[in-house]
């Protein structure tokens, strides 16, 4: 089993729990560069697989986390402190031009000696697009235009010479010197009928929000289907925030606290915010979902290390191979990631 974490390009996110920690400011200078050395060295003893490094234009810190340092910026110095981390960059089609990606990714590719991948972001805060003048597009027309953006970036690295005439992106004899040293690695998020295209033309692995076996085999089915069309196979990585406590009456009684003090209205709020997106959020029926901003508590890695573990192997029975994890729980570090390194 692989496993993921987010890099530290965002110090202040939301909290629908009334009392909870909302975070602290970006530092600078010195103080963010000992942060994120000391945050990737960590990573790096703690086993830990691939590291992804996410880009939020714009955010305000309650219904939407924080605005996040960049993500070519970020990538790079991270590149530059580690030696084993594969490195993943969320990149937003829209916000970025695909040949310029591919010139930097294949800067990337060589600096890391292959560890780096893209992870295509077609977007779903449309008050970012609108405030950096970018054309968010219908919702399916945003995947559109993320499929010839990665068609470019991939025909870029696989040809000499390439051109390309799409709606979106033209390209005329673009040649990438030097060239890189090894295929593209694409990673993808979402799960409508548009995200699940695109994934099935282009990606090789599907990011998937948290939630249960039951909710997360359904997406993984639905997957499946579209890559048997096109004659992929897919791999899938799970989002999950981990609560371990000795026991799970334990464990289970801190959810009921933090369940408790949910503030519906800013939960409310937060899902108004991502109406740009098909599926983000929207369960009602699972309180859990509500919890944090990627559904990372409904993936019910809650309980003693026993039980986490069993969760874990249900997931792996259906296909996940990656868990993309919150660290911050410490008896999940010492007690349940060491036998996730071992599945």
């Amino acid at each position: 089993m692989l496993t993921c974490t987010w890099a530290p390009t965002t110090f202040k996110g939301t909290s629908v729990v009334r009392g909870s920690p909302t975070g602290m400011e970006i530092p600078h200078g010195e103080d963010l560069i000992e942060k994120v050395t000391g945050y990737v060295d960590t990573v790096e003893q703690l086993g830990i697989s691939h590291l992804l490094i996410a880009q939020r234009w714009w955010g305000s810190g309650e219904e939407i986390e924080a605005s996040s340092l960049d993500c070519l910026a970020m990538t790079a110095y991270i590149a530059a402190r580690c030696k084993n981390l594969q490195l993943i960059t969320a990149i937003h089609p829209g916000f970025f031009q695909p040949t310029a990606i591919a010139k930097w990714g294949t800067t990337m590719d060589r600096l890391t000696d292959g560890r780096w991948a893209i992870n295509l972001t077609s977007g779903w805060n449309l008050t970012e697009f609108d405030m950096y003048g970018i054309d968010a597009l219908e919702h399916d027309e945003r995947y559109r235009r993320s499929a010839e953006f990665i068609e470019i970036v991939k025909g870029a690295w696989a040809h000499p010479t390439f051109s390309y005439s799409g709606t979106y992106y033209q390209v005329d004899e673009l040649q990438l010197e030097p060239r890189p040293t090894r295929p593209l690695t694409v990673y993808q998020g979402g799960q409508s009928d548009a995200a699940l295209r695109l994934a099935a033309d282009h990606s090789d692995w599907m990011f998937l929000n948290g939630g249960p076996p039951e909710k997360i085999s359904g997406i993984i089915d639905r997957a499946r289907a579209a890559f048997e069309i096109t004659g992929r196979t897919p791999h899938f990585a799970l989002y999950a925030a981990p609560l371990c406590r000795s026991s799970d009456e334990q464990a289970w009684e801190e959810i009921d606290a933090r369940l408790a003090r949910v503030d519906s209205k800013l939960v409310q709020k937060r899902r108004s915010r991502v109406s740009g997106a098909e599926g983000m959020w929207e369960n009602d029926a699972d309180p859990l979902s509500a919890l944090d901003t990627n559904e990372g508590y409904a993936t019910r890695l809650i309980g003693s290390p026993q039980s986490v573990v069993d969760q874990i192997e249900e997931f792996r029975s259906l296909g996940v191979e990656m868990l993309h994890l919150d660290f911050r729980d410490h008896l999940f570090q010492q007690e349940v990631l060491p036998i996730v390194h071992t599945l």
